[in-house]
């Protein structure tokens, strides 16, 4: 299943979940809060639901389904799509399949004070993952959701009107002092630690901002009195005619095996043992090491900071003991929604960051980026996702106005990809969810947010 035949079926399971819940409790207002692993939080905005009352949602969803009922919407302006649930119109920014018995596949698992829609595993699209309780990542999302309250935001409309007001400098400003703030005391735990610590590892999928949220790390640590020592671990993938291929021939860039391993490895431990090695650095637009590295060796008194998607792999470092790492887990968890139905998918923050990143830095047109998202998405299924909640702390990365800031660049390539292109149709997807973001001056976005990894005229080299 591609990612966009993916939200269709995801879609489809919701408004049938809205309908039923709008059945059992007439009054209450359902809301679809947030991604959490293969599934969304969902909960009732004035009620906290028992195991007994999910398992009845449950029974009544998959009536539903068996009921092989038909899906009816209708196309509306900007590609939005309608849908009748009674007197009750739903908009929503995915077309739902045409008929509700291909939905064999969910699970409601309680998740105080709701519960989670679960869905089929991309990888696996025929059957359900076990389901680990994600507590780290529950409580990160949690976290996100009090500041929003006590700034009185609740959706997209929302910031729209802070931007019209034309005081959007002071969102600005306040967002990225929530990441100080957070950066400060990640940077404070490590210090508490720095008898035992010897690496930090900072992992999280691709254009989560990794790399400024390393560089900013850095800063606290240091404030601290600490002396990090930065590694990437893009450096160390292998050159791009020797980058293993996935299922459909492309490269595979997001699997732990497109990394020189031996080689990362023998620098790893020699670092650690304070021996010096010769670090290579990673051409991307010619997709090869460029000629000369950069020398490295860790001092007794210094700290190593290793960064990259791989970086929460226990095969990266499997005989250094687990107190001598302190782990980290970066990701943009999107939180604001557009309204209580219609969620702004976290996975399509980051494919907007990096559609304009690509473009900017990497050399890469629009449509091979989203060519390329697919294996993307399964590399992260796989090799990212799995080792989350072994972070000793997670970072938000998202920005409350990132997507009005990004609007404007990311449309301009979007706008570029003609109807003959293969991935037109996600085109067109992601233009429909940028509409609903009034665009936003970027002169004051500061030089060290992580939103200018992206955007460009960061004061870092990223």
């Amino acid at each position: 299943m591609t990612d966009y035949s993916i939200r269709k079926y995801r879609q489809s399971l919701i408004i049938g979940l809205i309908g039923v819940v709008k059945e059992l409790f007439p009054g209450e207002q359902l809301k679809i809060s947030h991604s959490i692993l293969d599934g969304v939080y969902c909960e009732l905005e004035a009620s906290v639901l028992s195991s007994r009352e999910i398992q009845k949602i449950e029974d009544h969803l998959k009536t539903w389904v068996l009921s092989d009922q038909t899906i009816p919407y209708e196309t509306g302006n900007e590609h939005l799509y309608h849908c009748q649930l009674d007197n009750q119109k739903i908009t929503t920014i995915y077309p739902p399949l045409e008929r509700s018995g291909s939905l064999k596949h969910f699970k409601l698992i309680h998740f105080i004070p709701g519960f989670i829609l679960l869905f089929p595993n991309a990888n696996h699209p025929e059957s359900l993952s076990p389901f680990i309780p994600p507590e780290k990542l529950s409580a990160t999302f949690s976290e996100t959701q009090r500041w929003l309250e006590n700034l009185h935001l609740s959706n997209v409309q929302d910031v729209n009107a802070i931007i019209s007001a034309k005081s959007s400098q002071d969102l600005i400003y306040l967002a990225e002092a929530l990441h100080e703030k957070k950066i400060s005391s990640i940077a404070d735990q490590i210090f508490e630690q720095r008898s035992k610590v010897r690496v930090i590892l900072i992992s999280g999928p691709t254009s989560s901002g990794k790399t400024t949220f390393a560089q900013r790390l850095s800063t606290q640590l240091r404030v601290n009195g600490l002396r990090p020592v930065a590694l990437s671990l893009d450096n160390y993938f292998l050159p791009r005619e020797e980058t293993p291929l996935d299922c459909n021939g492309q490269c595979d860039f997001e699997c732990f095996e497109a990394l020189d391993l031996p080689l990362l490895a023998a620098h790893l431990n020699a670092l650690i043992g304070g021996a010096e090695v010769e670090t290579p650095l990673f051409d991307f637009v010619c997709g090869g090491r460029c000629p000369v590295g950069r020398s490295m060796r860790l001092s007794p008194d210094e700290i190593l900071l290793v960064e990259g998607i791989h970086a929460l792999n226990p095969s990266l470092l499997p005989s250094l003991d687990r107190t001598q790492m302190f782990k980290i887990y970066v990701s943009a968890l999107f939180q604001l929604n557009i309204d209580a139905y219609t969620r702004v998918p976290t996975t399509e923050v980051r494919l907007i960051r990096r559609l304009v990143r690509d473009d900017k830095f990497r050399g890469i047109d629009p449509a091979r980026t989203l060519a390329q998202w697919e294996s993307v998405r399964r590399g992260e299924n796989n090799n990212i996702f799995p080792y989350q909640e072994e972070a000793n702390v997670m970072f938000n990365s998202s920005l409350l106005y990132e997507l009005n800031a990004l609007r404007p660049y990311a449309e301009h390539l979007l706008i570029s990809i003609t109807p003959e292109c293969p991935h037109y149709e996600m085109a067109v997807h992601l233009l429909t969810l940028l509409s609903f973001f009034n665009s936003l001056d970027i002169s004051t976005v500061p030089f060290n947010s992580i939103l200018r990894e992206f955007l460009g005229g960061s004061a870092y080299n990223v």
